[in-house]
């Protein structure tokens, strides 16, 4: 291996000596690989569609500055849908600026570390008899009342939810770019 300290750079100030170092190992030693991490089209759908996990939403505020919220969601047709109280903030950031980028991740350690991020734009439902059927689903997914999901028949879900799906808007996320990883893939390797 080539003489790759500072001193092998004596005329340069230190801090170009020490990227030029870099380079050369870099060069030396070759590419990097890392073993593909990423999730199939298919385990990116399941690890969307199973379990009850929290939605980190963001939009873009009047300011400019990221808004964000973590919501329930679930899937329509392989998208990510939501629902939020129309005149909420994440809602009012949407109908001006429709891009969105939500994220979706699971573990504890380095090891068990999964998620899916979404970026693309969002297309707001404002229809209440989508927004009631999404609340059935979410109903079905999480513990709206009590320790457990339950699903509702279509009495039970109008009785409980009817009335706050005129105040509410659908948010059907429209990917125009999704990034996955799944360091289980990594096999306890770094």
């Amino acid at each position: 291996m080539p003489e790759l300290g500072a001193e092998a750079y004596p005329r340069l100030p230190k801090c170009e000596a020490e990227l030029l170092r870099r380079a050369a190992i870099a060069h030396y030693l070759g590419p990097m690989a890392r073993k593909d991490i990423s999730m199939t089209e298919d385990e990116v759908q399941e690890f969307l569609s199973s379990g009850a996990k929290v939605l980190q939403v963001a939009s873009i505020g009047k300011d400019g500055t990221p808004h964000l919220a973590p919501m329930w969601f679930t899937m329509d047709d392989g998208r990510v849908v939501f629902r939020s109280f129309t005149k909420s903030q994440k809602i009012v950031n949407l109908a001006r600026d429709p891009r969105i980028t939500v994220l979706v991740e699971t573990g504890d350690t380095y090891a068990t570390l999964q998620g899916v991020m979404i970026k693309g734009r969002a297309e707001l439902i404002a229809d209440p008899s989508y927004v009631l059927e999404i609340y059935g689903r979410l109903a079905a997914r999480y513990p709206f009342a009590g320790d457990t999901p339950v699903p509702l028949e279509a009495d039970a879900l109008e009785q409980a939810f009817g009335p706050f799906a005129p105040k509410n808007t659908a948010v059907i996320v429209e990917p125009t770019q999704i990034t996955s990883w799944d360091h289980t893939k990594l096999d306890g390797t770094y």
